[in-house]
C-alpha cells in the first residue's frame, strides 16, 4: 500500500532531475525549502523530524539535494519530504510538500473498531508498522 500525502502523490515516485526542477520551482517563488523524515506516516502525524534547519538563505537546488541525499543516507529506510516555506506577510505557510523516499516496504495500515456505550462504534486507523521500535519499523532485519 502507497502512502498518499503531499503533492504528485498519487503519480509515480518522482527521479532525482524531477525532485530538483521541484525545488527550483520553489526557491524561483522566493519559499525556503527544508527536508524532513519519518518512520511513522500515519496522516495525522503532521510532525516529522527536521533534517537540519529550513534552508532559508539557499538559493541554488544543488545545495538542497546535497542535504536530502545526506539525509538520505542517514536514514534511508524513513519516509524523507521536502517542504517549501513560504514566508511572504499573509501566507506564512508551506506552500509546496512532497514525498522524495518511502521504504521498498510499505506495511500499510489497519483499520482498528471498538465499542463504547450505547453501542458507539470508534474506528482507528493504525500503522503497521507502528509495532516494531522506532527507528527499525521499515528495516529489512526489523520485519517480523
Amino acid at each position: 500500500m502507497k502512502i498518499t500525502q503531499g503533492q504528485f502523490s498519487f503519480l509515480p515516485d518522482l527521479n532525482d532531475e524531477e525532485i530538483k526542477k521541484q525545488i527550483e520551482y520553489g526557491l524561483d517563488q522566493g519559499w525556503s525549502i527544508a527536508v524532513e523524515h519519518t518512520d511513522d506516516p500515519h496522516p495525522r502525524n503532521t510532525y516529522w523530524s527536521m533534517w537540519g534547519t529550513p534552508m532559508f538563505d539557499l538559493r541554488d537546488p544543488a545545495g538542497v539535494m546535497m542535504e536530502l541525499n545526506a539525509c538520505r543516507k542517514e536514514f534511508p529506510n524513513d519516509y524523507i519530504k521536502v517542504l517549501a516555506f513560504d514566508s511572504n506577510k499573509g501566507f506564512e505557510t508551506i506552500r509546496m510538500s512532497f514525498m522524495v523516499q518511502r521504504p521498498a516496504d510499505e506495511p500499510g495500515f489497519e483499520l482498528v473498531r471498538s465499542e463504547g456505550p450505547g453501542r458507539t462504534v470508534h474506528y482507528t486507523l493504525r500503522s503497521y508498522a507502528t509495532g516494531r521500535p522506532p527507528g527499525g519499523r521499515y528495516s529489512p532485519a526489523a520485519a517480523p
